[in-house]
């Protein structure tokens, strides 16, 4: 198995958001005692992303298209069309519509606030 893991500068509002707008639940959160996160696995039906707070020192190079990004994180949701909408709603910003693909797939790709990019679709490998 394969278990992403994303870095955030505000780990701790990053695990709010993720959870409004793109329906993760909080499967565990464990804080320092600063209050930052350590250590967040979120969960979406099968799959676990973990998340973590990123270190003061983080560079970050965040491009505003997918074509520069090395990394993206792709979830398979049964009805794209509602998650679509929920993440929206919540303000993300949506950089590739709503799309019926040619193999099967009806996807979006949305930037999360600190730039990430997050695919979502109705393909499962």
């Amino acid at each position: 198995m394969f278990y992403p893991t994303l870095r955030y500068r505000d780990a701790v509002q990053a695990v709010d958001w993720l959870v409004e707008a793109f329906g993760f639940e909080k499967a565990s959160v464990d804080l320092t005692p600063g209050g930052r996160i350590a250590h967040a696995e979120l969960r979406y039906g099968d799959g676990i992303v973990m998340v973590s707070e990123a270190p003061d020192s983080f560079a970050d190079t965040p491009h505003d298209d997918f074509e520069h990004v090395q990394c993206t994180v792709y979830t398979a949701v049964s009805d794209v069309d509602a998650h679509h909408e929920r993440a929206v709603a919540a303000g993300a910003e949506i950089t590739h519509p709503l799309t019926d693909q040619p193999y099967g797939s009806r996807d979006y790709s949305a930037r999360d606030p600190e730039g990430n990019h997050w695919h979502f679709g109705t393909y499962k490998p």
